[in-house]
């Protein structure tokens, strides 16, 4: 499996990295400037040690890389984290990087596409551009942990989504605690059901 991974300027770099480390299969990876700066700040990681835990790596201004052409296979693309512009130039079909390009020629061969979107509050346009996205055969994944895994580090909530990504993209993982479908009780021992 031949998987593209793209960070972009969001704060979450740690959830692209984790990724990085947890998934097989052959890796490539896209950093833009501001997803470099951002991890830096972040997490001490600079873009040559993020690239490093790919097995190729190419400039986001390289718009005559290989994978920027559908005539090149890949499987699957995960953009992690996802800015609100960079998913909205997906969405408005601007294709002005290798990140951007590359989730166009996702989209048009019917690629797994996954964007790990890293925002909040979500305005009207980024919940609109999300729909036509998610039209279009886009997997959005917002950057939401959950709790039921009882988490007790940050560590544990990145795993989480990160988990959740590996999961889309059909890749055995054990890197959270699945819901184990228990039954909930109301104060007075009423039965009450997750919805």
């Amino acid at each position: 499996m031949t998987t593209v991974v793209a960070l972009t300027g969001a704060s979450g770099s740690i959830y692209g990295i984790r990724l990085l480390k947890a998934l097989r299969g052959h890796k490539v990876v896209i950093v833009s400037d501001d997803a470099a700066a951002i991890a830096e700040q972040e997490t001490g990681l600079d873009r040559k040690e993020i690239e490093s835990l790919g097995d190729g790596h190419f400039s986001n201004s390289d718009l005559a890389a290989p994978v920027s052409s559908g005539s090149v296979k890949f499987d699957a693309m995960v953009i992690i984290p996802c800015s609100a512009s960079t998913m909205s130039k997906i969405a408005c079909g601007i294709a002005d990087n290798l990140i951007t390009r590359v989730a166009s020629v996702a989209l048009k061969e019917r690629r797994k596409l996954v964007l790990v979107v890293r925002e909040t509050p979500l305005s009207t346009i980024h919940l609109s551009n999300m729909e036509r996205l998610s039209s279009a055969g886009a997997v959005i994944l917002p950057a939401c942990p959950a709790f039921y895994p009882s988490p007790k580090t940050v560590d544990d909530m990145v795993d989480f989504v990160v988990g959740r990504v590996l999961d889309v993209l059909g890749v055995e993982n054990r890197l959270y605690k699945r819901w184990a479908g228990k039954e909930l009780r109301g104060s007075r021992g009423s039965r009450r059901t997750r919805r």
